[in-house]
């Protein structure tokens, strides 16, 4: 249970209680303005000084979260005031998970990944996997690939593919679409739309069952 509030919830924290009713807003036009465009349950209860922000997407609670940072610390809020804030902070936070990507790349010293998979890693950052955080679950995968592969004697290149497959294996899980495909076939489909080596492909479909 721990671990599902951990990774549905997230509380924003108030100054003053007063606070609240700046962010339900007249006949509540603020709190919906701001559900509709983060598409997160913000919910205002009894508990004081804090806020819970509500959805099983991390992106979008953190958009939800450095948004209402923003609106508290200015003072303005109203609809207008509450789409703008929304759509840039959306767009810092899109730069950021970019950067995540491209930095753990450099790190793993992986090269020639197409920028959408570059972004879904960054994506991982926002997600966890049995009460891991996923990109370092991935991080640490991509590491042990690469070691056994080693210890067993295999080519550098092939050391190459095995950690780039331990980094993709669970691409899947961090896809913006709707799918009813696990997450290791949707991430070896994934894999295949973009162009990643047919043995990366077959291990991150195959690394469950």
């Amino acid at each position: 249970a721990e671990y599902t509030i951990e990774n549905t919830v997230s509380v924003f924290n108030l100054e003053s209680d007063d606070l609240k009713g700046q962010i339900i807003g007249r006949e509540g036009r603020n709190i919906r303005a701001l559900e509709s465009a983060t598409g997160v349950e913000i919910i205002v209860d009894d508990t004081p000084e804090a806020i819970v922000i509500s959805s099983f997407d991390a992106v979008r609670r953190e958009v939800a979260r450095l948004s209402l940072k923003r609106l508290v610390a200015d003072g303005r809020i109203h609809p207008a005031r509450i789409e703008e804030v929304v759509e840039k902070t959306r767009s810092e936070l899109e730069e950021q998970i970019v950067e995540i990507g491209e930095r753990t790349i450099i790190d793993l010293d992986i090269h020639g990944l197409a920028p959408e998979l570059v972004k879904m890693v960054g994506r991982m950052r926002f997600r966890s996997s049995y009460g891991q955080n996923l990109l370092k679950h991935s991080i640490e995968t991509a590491q042990l690939c690469a070691l056994m592969s080693a210890e067993l004697g295999l080519k550098p290149r092939e050391i190459m593919l095995a950690k780039r497959a331990g980094l993709l294996h669970d691409i899947g899980k961090v896809s913006e679409d709707q799918t009813d495909l696990s997450h290791a076939i949707y991430g070896m489909k994934l894999c295949e739309k973009y162009k990643e080596n047919p043995v990366v492909c077959n291990a991150v479909g195959a690394h469950h069952d």
